[in-house]
């Protein structure tokens, strides 16, 4: 125990870039979901994601084929073959899609009054467990993935360090398509299980916890979303990387400009769904 304890402390001062994403993503989803909901969400996910990680470095499903050198083996903390600071940022990372998911699909209150903020959004339970969240989520999720492992696959020039690789390496920098099938297929099962427990569950089926502001909490997980795509296009640029950055900002400039025109309530309102 000893041991495990002292990996996860080198775990973290290893990584710490990694815990400042896992401590912003366990603020901002209490403050929505309730510390018991957010304590499912984090398990649900991260088991999700280590068993698809498990099962992709051996069978090559869902990711497609890759392995993990083990070059910080004794440095940080591995279940299995997995380092743990790689399994658990699928969660932080599928919140973050969540929150992008229900900024443009929850439904809203009808403005009263000019004094009322340009979006004030409805957290019901047929809304953010609905199959047009979870599949929207899981596009936003394998859209910053399409930022991300470009990059960590170049680990060795900065301080991720060259951690894994792909037996067949892809045509998009590198990394197979089905990569990215394997993200959006890691969020709708762990955001579909998610929603089945909270479904029998939760305490507000139709509210966030007492006293939480769903619009400004959901924009706080949107906040983290653009925390790590920033950081993340910041690196690529910083080892030289110009044309995976530009495609990157490319990438996300229409869906950026989607969340400004939902933001000033600009976009088609959705209904309740069920």
């Amino acid at each position: 125990m000893v041991e495990i304890l002292l990996l996860f402390l080198n775990t973290i001062l290893l990584r710490p870039y990694v815990f400042l994403f896992l401590a912003a993503f366990i603020l901002c989803a209490q403050r929505l979901l309730g510390w018991r909901r957010t304590g499912l969400f984090f398990l649900i996910s991260w088991i999700t994601a280590f068993l698809c990680e498990f099962s992709s470095t051996r069978i090559g499903i869902p990711f497609g084929s890759y392995y993990y050198t083990g070059s910080t083996v004794g440095q940080e903390l591995y279940l299995s073959n997995v380092p743990f600071m790689d399994s658990i940022s699928f969660t932080f990372l599928l919140y973050a899609s969540y929150c992008m998911a229900l900024l443009f699909l929850l439904p809203g209150e009808p403005q009263s009054s000019i004094r009322q903020p340009a979006l004030r959004l409805r957290f019901e339970l047929n809304a953010r467990t609905s199959w047009p969240v979870i599949l929207l989520t899981a596009l936003f999720y394998a859209f910053i993935d399409v930022v991300i492992d470009p990059l960590a696959l170049r680990g060795d020039r900065w301080f991720l360090g060259h951690i894994y690789g792909y037996v067949y390496p892809g045509l998009y920098f590198g990394v197979p398509i089905e990569n990215f099938i394997g993200w959006a297929v890691v969020g709708i099962l762990a955001l579909f299980g998610y929603g089945f427990v909270e479904r029998r569950s939760t305490p507000w089926p139709n509210a966030a916890p007492p006293g939480a502001d769903v619009t400004t909490t959901i924009l706080m997980g949107c906040g983290l979303y653009y925390g790590v795509l920033v950081f993340n296009l910041a690196i690529t640029f910083w080892i030289g990387e110009p044309l995976l950055g530009v495609t990157g900002l490319f990438i996300y400039l229409p869906i950026t400009a989607f969340l400004v025109l939902r933001l000033l309530n600009h976009l088609p309102m959705p209904q309740s769904i069920r």
